[in-house]
C-alpha cells in the first residue's frame, strides 16, 4: 500500500484575522485524535471571497470556517445550506463533500451545547440579547428553535433589530420584540436568561462592558458572554456581583470547534484537550 503524503487542509478565511486562536485549537485535537490534518488562517479581504471559495474546490480542501466579514457574503459560493442556516441567513463552517459545498452556522449551536453542559434549559424561558449582528442572529434562531417562548432583542439600530424580530417572528414558533438601545438599557423584569451577543469587552478592550443598568440583573438570572478573550469579562464580574450564574465565552468556542471538528472529520472531538489549549492560550 503506497503512502499518502497529501495532509486533509481546512482552516478559516477573514479579516481581520490575525488574532483568531481557533486554529490552535483545532490543531491540537487534529493532533490528539492522530489526525493528518492542518489548519490555515488565511486573511482574506471582502472583495476577494469568491476567489477563496473556489481555491476551496481547487486545492481539494476538506472545508473552511467563515468569520467576519464573509459569513453571509459566501452564500452564494455553496451548493447546500442546513436548515439553521437558512433562517440565520450566515454560514461560519463549509464543508467540501467531493465538490459539493454545504454550509451550517454552527455559533448558535456551540452556545447552546455551554448551557446544557451546565443543565440549563431554554424551553420555556424568556430570553434577553444584547446586539442584533451575526452571532446575535444565530443564537437566537437556535434557542427560538430549542423552545425559548420569548426573545427581547436590545439594539441600537431599529432597522437591524426589527430585521431579527421579524426573522424570529416569521421563521419560529418564540414571540420577539424589539427595544431601542439609545442610553443605558435596563433588563426586562421577565428575563431568564441575558446574553451579551456583542463584541464589547473584547480584547484589547477589556475594561469596556455593555451600557445596561446592571442593578436589574437578579440573583439566580442565567448571564452569558460571547466574549472569549478575556473570557472573565467585566459584563459578567458586574453580573456575579448581584449573584447571577454565569457562562463565559470559552465553552461557545470550544463547543463551535468540536462541532466543526466532527463535520469535517466524522469522528467526535476531543473537548478536554482543545479546552486545555484554549486556557494555556489565554493564560487562564
Amino acid at each position: 500500500m503506497s503512502k499518502n503524503y497529501r495532509s486533509e487542509l481546512v482552516g478559516a478565511f477573514g479579516c481581520p484575522i490575525d488574532e483568531n486562536p481557533t486554529g490552535v485549537m483545532e490543531e491540537a485535537a487534529f493532533a490528539a485524535a492522530g489526525l493528518d490534518y492542518r489548519y490555515l488562517t488565511i486573511k482574506v479581504d471582502k472583495e476577494d471571497i469568491e476567489t477563496a471559495m473556489k481555491a476551496v474546490r481547487a486545492l481539494h480542501m476538506r472545508g473552511i470556517n467563515l468569520t467576519i466579514p464573509h459569513k453571509v457574503s459566501a452564500i452564494p459560493y455553496v451548493d447546500e445550506l442546513s436548515p439553521e442556516a437558512q433562517i440565520i441567513g450566515a454560514i461560519n463552517i463549509v464543508v467540501n463533500n467531493d465538490g459539493v459545498l454545504w454550509g451550517d452556522n454552527t455559533d448558535g449551536k456551540g452556545f447552546l451545547k455551554s448551557l446544557t453542559d451546565r443543565d440549563i434549559s431554554v424551553k420555556g424561558k424568556t430570553i434577553t440579547v444584547l446586539g442584533a449582528g451575526g452571532a446575535s442572529r444565530a443564537i437566537c434562531v437556535v434557542c427560538a428553535l430549542q423552545g425559548a417562548s420569548r426573545l427581547h432583542i436590545i439594539n441600537g439600530s431599529v432597522e437591524r433589530g426589527s430585521e431579527l424580530v421579524a426573522l424570529l417572528t416569521e421563521k419560529t414558533p418564540a414571540k420577539a420584540d424589539l427595544i431601542r438601545w439609545e442610553n443605558t438599557s435596563a433588563v426586562p423584569d421577565d428575563t431568564d436568561i441575558l446574553i451579551n451577543a456583542t463584541s464589547v469587552g473584547l480584547y484589547p478592550n477589556v475594561d469596556q462592558k455593555p451600557d445596561i443598568d446592571y442593578d436589574t440583573i437578579k440573583s439566580g438570572m442565567v448571564v452569558c458572554d460571547v466574549i472569549f478573550n478575556d473570557p472573565n469579562s467585566l459584563f459578567l464580574r458586574e453580573a456575579a456581583k448581584r449573584g447571577a450564574v454565569t457562562v463565559n465565552g470559552l465553552g461557545m468556542l470550544v463547543n463551535q470547534g468540536a462541532l466543526n471538528f466532527k463535520l469535517w472529520t466524522g469522528q467526535e472531538a476531543p473537548v478536554d484537550v482543545m479546552t486545555e489549549t484554549l486556557q494555556r492560550e489565554f493564560g487562564l
